[in-house]
């Protein structure tokens, strides 16, 4: 044959900007060989005719560290046009460890991004101390997609200093050497880059702040200096900026993440944007600080949500309106079937609602302190709860929420919700956006995603499995920003695919994909523009230990290329596993 594979009589978006045109994509041992009227024999072919034909997209914030270790399909990520992710975000991960520390970085996972700890402990293989070691376990095990590791902010600080790395304690210059050669030693693996969480809402299980969250602007810089001399890697970034005291530390401390990029010899990075309620202008002084440090020669990007940021509510989640409540307190620990046969009963829905609220966060819980002023509130941020229908579009107007239903119906606000957490034998969820959804429409969304300085991010894949399901960022970025807004302006299909293909390829330095080229690897997502669409989310049981996670399938995928292999074929997974470790700088 002369070719492996060959998508004929589809509509090509290249990647790069350029408008969209017909064309055929040929492929051979793993690259595409040629594009355009490509004649010749094929094992296999891809009648594109009606679809659309682009890169595979990729995945810059992901939170698989813990579930690549067993799983080889990468859900959902898989299932939303995803061939290449990249783990290690927010300064949380698995390596490098002691044995006698990984009860303490499962901890710090299961507290920052809401994985189950007995999934976990059963799930991690642990054949692994340093992080060159971590690479290697992976890259041994047959996968979907292929994947990209960071060095961990968190991880090194517990691996380096113990004890003192938990108890808010300042690096000393011997460690922060540590952690600087620690982190050389990853890069020089192939790691492809550093990430640090500096971030109150981020906890531990036992309700305490992460280790790196306030580590100083001396131990940053130091490990910044891993990359002085090498051409590749970047460095990410999550931070408050000192929201609480916003007057005094918001340009401090963006001169201490700029620090890290003069220290690390220009290295680029980005970091976390999105309109926080607590301070609702603070994006735009974000996005001010960046403008001028690009200005200045220093290569920064900010990583943009595809929509609201914000929880999943259900009983069968990790959070939900009544959780604090003493009588639902004493049947949280029954069986969803039970839960909802209490809740179902006249009497006890009049205690419940007659009572108070208890506080969920503090010690012994990993839940931010928003969560307490969430529910402390709980009536008036039902202004912004919506159930999870059918079609549910993520930019729901303010009718559609449960308080405008509720006061429409004449009823308390309190008893709607109740209500609702009931619907479909108790396995409705709600969605309710935290932040991106001050005005209730998307459009400060839109302006951030349309800066130049953008990369669509923060899907968070394999993390949040209680809360949230937003590895489907990709498909949405599709088909609510290209082609079913209603309520502001859209965005140009070729530019939308550039954004998730080319330029996130072009910021982590992945020379080898992002763009339909000759030569280029084959990642390519073959789908249909006019009908694709993300289904609702819904609640597995298939975690290590029984662990619960929200999974959201698509529709619309003919087919997903990984290095030349099929992994989805009509929005199904194949046996195919080309999935493999992406290295840098080898």
């Amino acid at each position: 044959m002369d070719y492996d594979i060959l998508v004929t009589n589809g509509t090509l978006i290249d990647g790069s900007g350029a408008p969209r045109r017909k064309a055929d994509v040929a492929i051979k041992d793993g690259l595409i060989v040629a594009i355009g009227s490509c004649e010749g024999s094929a094992g296999e072919i891809i009648d594109a005719s009606g679809l659309v034909i682009t890169p595979g997209f990729i995945d810059l914030h992901t939170h698989y560290d813990g579930q690549i270790s067993w799983d080889d399909e990468l859900a959902p990520s898989c299932y939303h046009g995803v061939t290449t992710i990249v783990m290690g975000n927010c300064g949380v991960g698995f390596a490098p460890v002691k044995p006698e520390d990984r009860d303490r970085l499962v901890a710090l996972m299961e507290g920052v991004e809401d994985i189950p700890g007995t999934a976990l402990h059963e799930g991690l293989t642990w054949d692994w101390e340093s992080l060159p070691e971590y690479m290697a376990a992976l890259d041994s095990r047959p996968h979907t997609i292929d994947f990209a590791v960071q060095a961990t902010h968190d991880p090194l600080r517990v691996h380096v200093m113990g004890d003192r790395a938990l108890a808010d304690q300042p690096a000393t210059d011997e460690d922060i050497e540590r952690m600087k050669r620690l982190t050389r030693e990853a890069l020089l693996a192939g790691a492809v880059g550093f990430s640090t969480g500096r971030t109150d809402n981020h906890r531990d299980t036992s309700g305490a702040v992460t280790p790196a969250s306030e580590a100083t602007a001396r131990e940053l810089r130091g490990i910044a200096e891993a990359f002085v001399g090498l051409k590749h890697g970047v460095i990410s970034a999550v931070s408050d900026f000192d929201m609480n005291d916003a007057a005094h530390r918001f340009d401090p401390e963006f001169d201490l993440l700029e620090a890290m990029i003069d220290a690390s010899g220009g290295r680029p990075m980005s970091i976390s944007l999105m309109q926080r309620d607590q301070d609702s202008d603070q994006w735009k002084r974000i996005l001010a600080r960046a403008e001028q440090a690009a200005a200045a020669g220093k290569p920064i990007r900010v990583q943009v949500a595809a929509r609201g940021i914000g929880v999943l509510l259900g009983l069968q989640a990790t959070f939900h309106p009544f959780m604090g409540y003493p009588s639902y307190k004493r049947i949280a620990h029954l069986p969803l079937e039970e839960r909802v046969a209490h809740m179902h009963d006249v009497d006890f829905k009049t205690q419940l609602l007659s009572e108070k609220t208890e506080k969920v966060t503090g010690d012994g819980s990993p839940l931010p302190p928003l969560a307490d002023v969430l529910l402390q509130h709980i009536e008036f941020v039902a202004a912004r709860m919506y159930r999870m229908e059918s079609g549910f579009d993520y930019e729901p107007e303010y009718e559609r929420s449960l308080y405008a239903q509720a006061s429409a119906q004449g009823i308390p606000v309190l008893e709607a919700l109740y209500d609702a957490m009931l619907e479909e034998d108790g396995k409705q969820l709600l969605c309710f956006p935290i932040y991106n959804y001050l005005e209730q429409n998307l459009d400060n969304v839109h302006t951030m995603l349309t800066h130049p300085l953008a990369l669509p991010g923060l899907s968070d894949g394999g993390a949040h499995v209680g809360t949230i399901c937003d590895a489907s960022f990709p498909t949405y970025m599709i088909t609510h920003w290209t082609r079913d807004r209603r309520r502001g302006p859209r965005l140009e299909l070729e530019r939308t695919i550039q954004m998730m293909t080319h330029d996130v390829a072009e910021h982590m330095g992945f020379s080898d994909r992002g763009l339909i080229a000759a030569g280029r690897k084959a990642d390519l997502n073959v789908f249909d523009a006019e009908t694709l669409l993300i289904e609702r989310p819904y609640m597995v049981e298939d975690l290590p230990a029984g662990g619960r996670r929200l999974l959201q399938r698509a529709r619309g995928y003919r087919a997903t290329i990984v290095s030349g292999q099929i992994v989805i074929d009509r929005d199904e997974l194949t046996d195919a596993r080309p999935g493999r470790l992406v290295r840098l700088g080898q």
